[in-house]
């Protein structure tokens, strides 16, 4: 039975990227985000307008996608409520957010160097996408829309089935954050039929593991 409901957060549950950028200094920000959506080898990234990270994509064009696996919520939670706008926006200051310009030190994460864009990695992040800023559009009045295009990517090897380019999605378990709350599951919980129609190579892996088992 369905109730009607006034939804006040559409919030279901989306990985949690931090995104690598370069503040108008030199120095280097990270920013905690889940509002994200891939096709293809693009990106659609949603922040709020206000952000040092939003001014940094429209200014230099370029960042890095961090995907953050399950175990790294400590480190997540220690950039939650750090903001690198100083002055800290007033609707942040009201949530007790507070402004911090070392976001890589206070979150204990370790900054790398890209290949193809000033922007840095985190090196203790499985998986890092160099992308450029194609679009940007104004969403929702307070928020901008970016269209990012990935450039390189950077995999944990042991997170790439061998012989292919694809991504083994039982051994890659990111963390999911579903109404501000954090989640990493890990675990098949039922088979996928389109999995089976693309012939993806997972399928082959399990079975390899299965009989070896």
């Amino acid at each position: 039975m369905h109730v009607r409901a006034d939804l006040k957060v559409l919030y279901f549950g989306t990985p949690v990227v931090l995104i690598g950028s370069r503040n108008p200094d030199g120095s280097a920000n990270l920013a905690p985000m889940s509002s994200a959506w891939w096709l293809g080898q693009s990106c659609m990234l949603g922040m709020g307008s206000r952000s040092r990270t939003t001014a940094n994509l429209l200014r230099e064009r370029e960042c890095v996608l961090n995907l953050v696996a399950s175990d790294m919520a400590a480190a997540v939670d220690r950039l939650a409520p750090l903001t690198g706008s100083d002055p800290v926006p007033e609707g942040k200051l009201a949530k007790g957010y507070r402004f911090e310009a070392d976001k890589f030190g206070a979150a204990g994460l370790t900054e790398q160097e890209s290949e193809l864009v000033q922007a840095p990695r985190v090196a203790e992040c499985p998986i890092q996408l160099e992308c450029v800023v194609e679009e940007a559009h104004v969403f929702g009045g307070t928020a901008t829309a970016f269209e990012v295009r990935v450039v390189r990517a950077h995999v944990e090897e042991r997170l790439v089935i061998p012989g292919t380019d694809y991504i083994d999605p039982v051994a890659w378990d990111p963390l999911i954050m579903k109404f501000c709350e954090y989640f990493g599951e890990g675990a098949n919980v039922a088979p996928s039929s389109l999995a089976s129609a693309w012939r993806m190579p997972h399928q082959r892996l399990r079975e390899e593991r299965a009989s070896v088992s």
